[in-house]
């Protein structure tokens, strides 16, 4: 697979690889063996998560899991504690641009507190969606990763906006 290759060639600490594929579990040792850092994994897209997770461990990674818009947190309340991190994402995935929807809010904070509960400081990305103008609250309901793509790379200025995103 060239392009397994030449991630590590490319590709700067910490690499963060998201398998968004069925049965991800075929391919974690490769990724693993490339330089990834951190592979996650989608709840809806692995049968056995906890052997998944447990297999990106053992391949000398972070393991992390990513959920779907409407799957509800709860899925994880026995398992969050192998998650180093949790992606939560704030749109149907499919492409890029598409509305953040508010629902997202309450699901950082609940995993958050399920997270603080246990004792964890598990981290929790958003992705799809994130803007200056909801970065904020995100920040405050508990999530401290995010991913913004299109708000970046369709701005007039996407030096600024990366700056007024790091500011927040």
């Amino acid at each position: 697979m060239p392009i397994i290759k030449s991630i590590k060639e490319y590709a700067q600490k910490p690499l963060d690889v998201h398998l968004m594929i069925d049965r991800p579990e075929r391919y974690i040792e490769e990724f693993a063996n490339v330089g990834a850092d951190i592979i996650s994994v989608h709840y809806e897209a692995t049968i056995h998560l906890h052997r998944t997770l447990t297999q990106i461990e053992h391949n000398g990674c972070k393991p992390s899991v990513v959920l779907n818009l409407t799957t509800p947190i709860s899925v994880l309340e026995d398992i969050i504690d192998k998650c180093y991190m949790v992606l939560l994402m704030s749109i149907n995935p499919g492409f890029g641009g598409q509305k953040f929807e508010e629902m997202t809010y309450n699901k950082v904070r609940k995993l958050r507190q399920m997270a603080n509960n246990q004792g964890l400081n598990t981290h929790i990305e958003i992705d799809g969606g994130v803007t200056s103008s909801n970065a904020r609250k995100l920040l405050d309901e508990g999530a401290d990763v995010l991913v913004a793509g299109s708000f970046i790379f369709k701005s007039d200025n996407p030096t600024d906006t990366i700056a007024e995103l790091k500011a927040i």
